[in-house]
């Protein structure tokens, strides 16, 4: 009989135990994280690292670049033959360049040469004939060389040249006029020359105008001459008769 106050304070304590048990379970006070604890115990722990420094990251470092290795013999030697190369190719192609430059200079001159000779032949429209001209002439010249052999030396010098170049105006004119004209283009590079020139050219023409008349002079007289001698001859045939 003594028991039955105990029994009934434990039957009334498991249901009360039983429901302030079922209360926390379902409207519990605290919220709970399967995955990370709250926050406040978050800040009340302290983290044991720090006290230590964040760590950084390292970058790679950069091994050091070996030095250039100083040339071997037979680098500097194969450098030395480069260079001999480069100097002979230089001097090989200049060399060509000028021997180029020569033989294109040589090659016009001997066209113009060519040119200026075919320029000075007569057209073939004319009856000039080159070779039997050029044989008269050199047959005028001896023949004036003869004539001023026994003279000073001013006319041995003088008179074969001009019997010569007058056979050439009078056997070959238009290949004389055609040398006449290379010889004044080449005089008018020099004035004192030209100037000359033209002095002895106007004395050689007036000389030979002065000659003409002369000749033609001495020819009329000759003329009268001969018909007054006719005349006289006819009369003294006449009286004798």
């Amino acid at each position: 009989m003594a028991f039955r106050p105990l029994i009934r304070q434990r039957a009334i304590a498991i249901p009360i135990i039983t429901a302030c048990a079922a209360t926390t379970i379902l409207w519990p006070t605290t919220v709970v994280h399967a995955e990370s604890p709250p926050e406040h115990s978050q800040l009340a722990r302290k983290p044991i690292y720090d006290d230590l420094p964040p760590l950084r990251s390292k970058s790679p470092s950069k091994s050091p670049e070996p030095s250039a290795a100083s040339p071997t013999p037979t680098d500097r030697l194969a450098s030395q033959i480069r260079r001999a190369r480069i100097a002979m190719h230089g001097y090989s192609a200049s060399a060509e360049t000028r021997f180029n430059n020569f033989m294109s200079a040589v090659l016009a001159q001997e066209r113009s040469f060519t040119s200026t000779i075919a320029s000075l032949a007569p057209p073939r429209e004319s009856n000039e004939r080159i070779m039997p001209g050029a044989l008269y002439v050199l047959v005028a010249a001896m023949s004036g060389s003869i004539l001023a052999r026994n003279r000073n030396v001013l006319l041995r010098a003088t008179v074969p040249f001009a019997v010569g170049v007058g056979a050439a105006w009078v056997v070959l004119p238009i290949t004389t006029r055609n040398v006449a004209d290379l010889v004044w283009t080449y005089e008018e590079k020099a004035p004192l020359i030209a100037e000359n020139h033209l002095r002895v050219r106007g004395a050689a023409i007036e000389g030979w105008k002065q000659i003409r008349l002369r000749g033609e002079k001495v020819g009329e007289r000759s003329e009268e001459t001969v018909r007054e001698a006719r005349k006289a001859v006819e009369g003294w045939v006449s009286k004798g008769t």
